[in-house]
Formats: C-alpha cells, sequence, structure tokens
C-alpha cells in the first residue's frame, strides 16, 4: 500500500491550506528489506544517520535494520517518552547527524522526533508495532517532569511500515492501536461540539479522513483476530492516516478529545489516583472511550437543559492542589489559567443542546465499543487498566483539566445534572 501524503497538501474548501511534510508512506510486507530503495525516492540520499531503537525493536528487525552511521539502542525497561529518554539521546546523539530514524512503536518515535526538532534534523519513521496513531504527526505525545503534554516535534519525511513485523508484534500492542483508533469517535464528537458551542474552527475534510480511519479499523477487527495480513495493512493505514490528518490540523484536535484525557490523567498519576500499573497508551484511550460515551449519553438524556445550565466558575487552586498534589498543581493551574470553557454563556448552551445531543446521539454506544474491545481481547474497563471502578467520579470532574481543550466532559462543569 502506498500513500502520496502531498496530496492532502493544499487549500482546503474549510478556507484554510494544509501543509504537508510527509512525503509519502508505505506498508507493506517486507518494505524494510527495501528502506534505501525507498530513501533514494524520497529524497533521503547523503547525510548522516541515527538510527533509533529499543532493545525489542532492535531485535524485532535484526534481519532488516536500516543502515545508518549512528546506532542507538534504549533499554525498553521503563521507558517513557520524557524528559528523561529525551536527554539519554541527545547526550550521545553525534554533533553531525542529518537525520533520525525511529525503528519502534509510540515511545520510540515520540523521543525521536522530539530530538529530531531539538537538533533542527530530519525525522523519518519505521514503525515495528500498530499500536498508536502519532507516526505522522508534528508534534510529540511527553510526559514532562510528571505532567502529560503535547510538545513541538518534527514530522517524518516518509513512513516505511514493514507488515512483517508488525504482524509478529506483541498482540497487545495492535489491541492498543485499535483502542486508539476506537477513541476518534468521541475526538471527533468533541471537536464538532466544540464548533458548534464556540465557532471553534473545525474542517470537513480532516474530520472525514478520521472518520474513515476509525471505520476501517471496526471492519478490521475480526481479521484481526484470525491474523489476517490485509487486516493488519489497514490498522497501519488507519493509524497512519490519523497522523496525516493531525498533520494537515497542525494540532492533535482531530484525534484527542476527553478519551485522550482520561488517559493523560492516569498515566500523570496524581496524588489522589491510585495507579497501580501502567497500561500502553491506546488501552487507556480504549477504556477512556467507553468512560466517556456513557457519561455523554447519559447527559444527552435530558433534552430540555435550561434549569440545569449554571454559570461559568474558575476551578480553584486548592481545589486542584488537593487532587493533583503539589508535583503537578502549578502545571495545571498554568494549563487552564485562560480556561476555554469560560467563552461559553449560559445562553449560548442551552440554544446549542438539540445539536449537542445530536453528535451525541450519532456516537456509538458504551456497549458497541466495548464489544469491539472485546472481539480482540482489549481492555475494557478501568479497573484493566490500573486504576479502580470508584475513582469513575473524579476521573470525569479531573480529567478535563489536563488539557485545555474544549470537550463536553469540560462542559460538565456548567450543567447540574
Amino acid at each position: 500500500m502506498f500513500v502520496d501524503s502531498t496530496a492532502f497538501s493544499g487549500e482546503c474548501s474549510c478556507g484554510r491550506s494544509h501543509d504537508m511534510v510527509t512525503k509519502a508512506v508505505v506498508i507493506e510486507s517486507g518494505a524494510l528489506y527495501r528502506f534505501e530503495e525507498y530513501a533514494e525516492k524520497f529524497g533521503m540520499t547523503g547525510g548522516k544517520r541515527c538510527v533509533l531503537f529499543d532493545e525489542n525493536t532492535y531485535a524485532a528487525t535484526a534481519d532488516r535494520h536500516p543502515d545508518g552511521e549512528q546506532i542507538l539502542i534504549m533499554d525498553p525497561k521503563d521507558l517513557h517518552a520524557n524528559e528523561i529518554s529525551t536527554a539519554w539521546v541527545l547526550e550521545r546523539l553525534e554533533n553531525d547527524v542529518e537525520v533520525i530514524i525511529a525503528v519502534g512503536s509510540g515511545t520510540v518515535h515520540d523521543v525521536a522526533r522530539f530530538c529530531a526538532h531539538e537538533r533542527g534534523i530530519r525525522f523519518v519513521s519505521c514503525p515495528t508495532g500498530a499500536s498508536v496513531d502519532g507516526f505522522c504527526s508534528t508534534v510529540a505525545a511527553m510526559t514532562w517532569h510528571g505532567f502529560k503534554k503535547t510538545l513541538p516535534a518534527v514530522a517524518p519525511d516518509f513512513v516505511i511500515a514493514d507488515t512483517d513485523v508488525i504482524r509478529n508484534a506483541p498482540p497487545e500492542l495492535v489491541r492498543s492501536g485499535v483502542g486508539d483508533i476506537l477513541a476518534k469517535y468521541t475526538a471527533l464528537a468533541d471537536w464538532k461540539m466544540a464548533n458548534v458551542l464556540t465557532g471553534e474552527y473545525y474542517c470537513e475534510r480532516i474530520a472525514e479522513i478520521t472518520q474513515q480511519a476509525a471505520d476501517a479499523v471496526v471492519a478490521s477487527l475480526s481479521g484481526i483476530l484470525s491474523g489476517e495480513a490485509e487486516a493488519y495493512e489497514r490498522v497501519t493505514y488507519a493509524l497512519v492516516m490519523s497522523g496525516i490528518a493531525m498533520q494537515m490540523m497542525g494540532n492533535s484536535r482531530p484525534a484527542s478529545g476527553s478519551e485522550h484525557h482520561v488517559s493523560h490523567l492516569i498515566e500523570m498519576g496524581p496524588s489522589s489516583l491510585d495507579v497501580r500499573f501502567q497500561a500502553l497508551h491506546g488501552e487507556k484511550t480504549g477504556v477512556g472511550s467507553i468512560v466517556a460515551v456513557k457519561e455523554y449519553k447519559r447527559l444527552a438524556e435530558t433534552a430540555d437543559i435550561s434549569s440545569h445550565v449554571l454559570d461559568y466558575k474558575d476551578v480553584p487552586g486548592e481545589v486542584i492542589r488537593d487532587y493533583f498534589g503539589d508535583n503537578l498543581a502549578e502545571s495545571i493551574i498554568t494549563e487552564n489559567s485562560t480556561d476555554c470553557l469560560s467563552v461559553l454563556t449560559k445562553e449560548t448552551l442551552a440554544e446549542k443542546w438539540p445539536q449537542i445531543r445530536k453528535i451525541v446521539g450519532s456516537l456509538p454506544s458504551a456497549e458497541e465499543i466495548y464489544g469491539m474491545l472485546e472481539m480482540i481481547g482489549a481492555k475494557r474497563s478501568l479497573e484493566e487498566i490500573g486504576v479502580t471502578e470508584a475513582d469513575t467520579d473524579a476521573i470525569l470532574r479531573y480529567s478535563p483539566l489536563v488539557r485545555n481543550r474544549l470537550t463536553l466532559m469540560r462542559v460538565r462543569r456548567m450543567l447540574d445534572l
């Protein structure tokens, strides 16, 4: 499968021009064996290369490593996309390196793309698992001194996805990828609702690309279960296309809404939340989708909210400090210092509520999302991603605060329902 990413560049009916860095995406059996052929085709000739692996992905691609003058192999134990792993790479990255080639899944990619941005050099993506949708993204999802944030990064010049490697990856990786893609249903709904409520920019073309990616994964679930090569190709394609949508947008808005905020909250580990173990990112977003949809459907049961709308109020700093703890509180307070919810009036919320209910009505049910995750043996409850069901109410309340982005979960603060 070949994707000409340049076809997504240029003027759009939304009134903006979308600029693509990524030239092309190749998804095929044995693609890494042809890496040099594709590198020449896509204009990456000359220049010193650093190839970044972790120990697992180095072993998984042992017979098909891309050539590089410098090889860096990270220890996968407790490896996270954070200030520690990026410092490790930047300290070792030779000064004359001109391109970083990431061979791995989400963490290796986020570290590589961030380091490429820091050094002002090029980046190439070689996914080894269909686990996340950030392969083509222009940002890196990092945990920075405990606070989950999106940092500027470098989009890949091109992507080489070898489906032989991806199919042989641990099964929890593709389950994570499915969770990350099913999260697009709630993410797109949140984006559309923000457009209705506040006039936030919205692009139908970007939304359609993301929606089609999610639908493609749903159509591939039985094939994933039986290990069909075509199903793995379609899931990888869907993850890449979600990343292309983010690149067109210039941020993660089309792919990340309230369900991702649930995941980010758990990843940050606030002092009031007992996180017993860490699940994969896509596992948490898949469960986050179930949590979000269940709450959204409950809210939408009320047809007339005129007597349930509250005045906007800031979240007091002491409330944030009590829940998140001293290590995270200042970052959370800063993130919400110009709360995107503050522009929403009671009148607008009540007036637009029928449209909000219609958007919520178009979402699959929590039971349907649960069933899709169950089909492939993916995690589908808070207990399975390291927290307890008893924390549900607190997660609903505090997860919107990790990112200053308008979602229906954030709008709940203005609803007495």
